[in-house]
């Protein structure tokens, strides 16, 4: 443990309170408080994301540090989310990481939250575990983001591809909204989705040049179809729930794949990982896997714990930069939007 690098990371960006201890690439702890009160909204509602992260920060970073068996004056650094996310969310978060960092006298290191999704396939629960080779492309896929990023090394990545307008996770919550299921609505969907026919329904595929993405039309098309359905048979939504959940969803990770595959032959790589919340869907990694068995690719999908936002990935991004020396300053501010590129010094 002496010779190890102890470093304590904190996520704050949206309705996740999380806080972690790892030693090196290993994590010790990863506490993570889920905040329940946006349900009947429907919907993250920031100004209720910040009181909740204020109400939750302190026990849970004495957590994460109770079980992982440490004192406060054994870490080395402090990683925090600085963005992109709620800035009132970050503004908690980020303010926890200075002060904590500035009473102990040691470094603040800064992290990007997508590049922490990223790295979340570096983090090592076992010795003999295998990790991504460079470089390597990524889909990574949130409720706010969906992008392709070729990964050169740990501070070296390349968005190629990414969406115009909303985000897969976005399109997938918002159709289960008009479905009339619960908040968050994306693993509802996956679930219904996996008692129902996936071609009894046809949504119109996206069309956009290169790599990019758009989830706009599609979600319009969802609804269109929806109404006329509805207004002909008010029964029809329930009655074919399972089945439009899967047509739906089928569209949705066979488009993401499809680009995914495209970036994959264009830069010549043979690794493809998933990272981000919506690569917790069982329909998305199961057809990553079945693509790059076709294909003779090395598919690399985060553990289910890794997938949606914690302060794990966070500290594994951060631990690389450490040792890069890609600390921050006492003056860092959050950053609701903060582009992947360039985001390190």
């Amino acid at each position: 443990m002496s010779d190890s690098i102890l470093l304590l990371a904190i996520e704050s960006s949206c309705d996740e309170t999380s806080a972690s201890v790892l030693s090196n690439d290993r994590v010790l702890s990863n506490v993570i408080a889920t905040q329940k009160v946006h349900e009947k909204y429907g919907g993250v509602v920031p100004e209720l994301a910040s009181r909740a992260h204020q109400q939750h920060i302190v026990p849970v970073v004495q957590q994460a540090l109770t079980e992982a068996t440490i004192e406060s004056k054994q870490l080395n650094a402090i990683a925090y989310t600085q963005g992109p996310g709620l800035m009132g969310a970050l503004l908690v978060g980020t303010s926890f990481a200075k002060s904590m960092a500035m009473a102990l006298n040691i470094p603040l290191i800064p992290v990007h939250h997508m590049r922490a999704h990223i790295m979340a396939h570096f983090i090592r629960n076992t010795s003999d575990q295998k990790v991504p080779e460079f470089p390597f492309i990524c889909l990574t896929v949130s409720g706010g983001h969906t992008q392709i990023v070729l990964v050169n090394s740990p501070l070296d990545m390349q968005v190629v591809g990414e969406t115009i307008d909303d985000a897969a996770g976005e399109a997938l919550d918002k159709a289960a909204k008009v479905m009339g299921l619960p908040y968050p609505g994306g693993p509802h969907v996956d679930r219904l989705a996996k008692e129902g026919d996936a071609h009894k329904y046809t949504f119109t595929t996206p069309s956009i040049a290169g790599f990019n993405y758009s989830f706009s039309g599609l979600k319009t098309n969802l609804l269109y179809f929806l109404r006329e359905k509805n207004a002909q048979d008010s029964s029809f939504i329930e009655r074919e729930l399972n089945h439009i959940c899967a047509s739906y969803q089928c569209v949705v990770t066979e488009y993401l794949l499809a680009k995914l595959e495209a970036a994959a032959i264009h830069y010549n790589v043979r690794q493809v990982a998933l990272a981000g919340g919506v690569s917790a869907n069982s329909a998305l990694r199961s057809k990553l896997s079945q693509l790059c068995e076709r294909r003779g690719w090395e598919a690399f999908i985060p553990p289910m714990g890794y997938c949606t936002d914690n302060a794990a990935m966070i500290g594994i991004s951060g631990y690389y930069q450490f040792l890069q020396g890609h600390v921050g300053a006492w003056n860092d501010v959050p950053r609701a939007s903060w582009p992947l590129e360039g985001s390190l010094r």
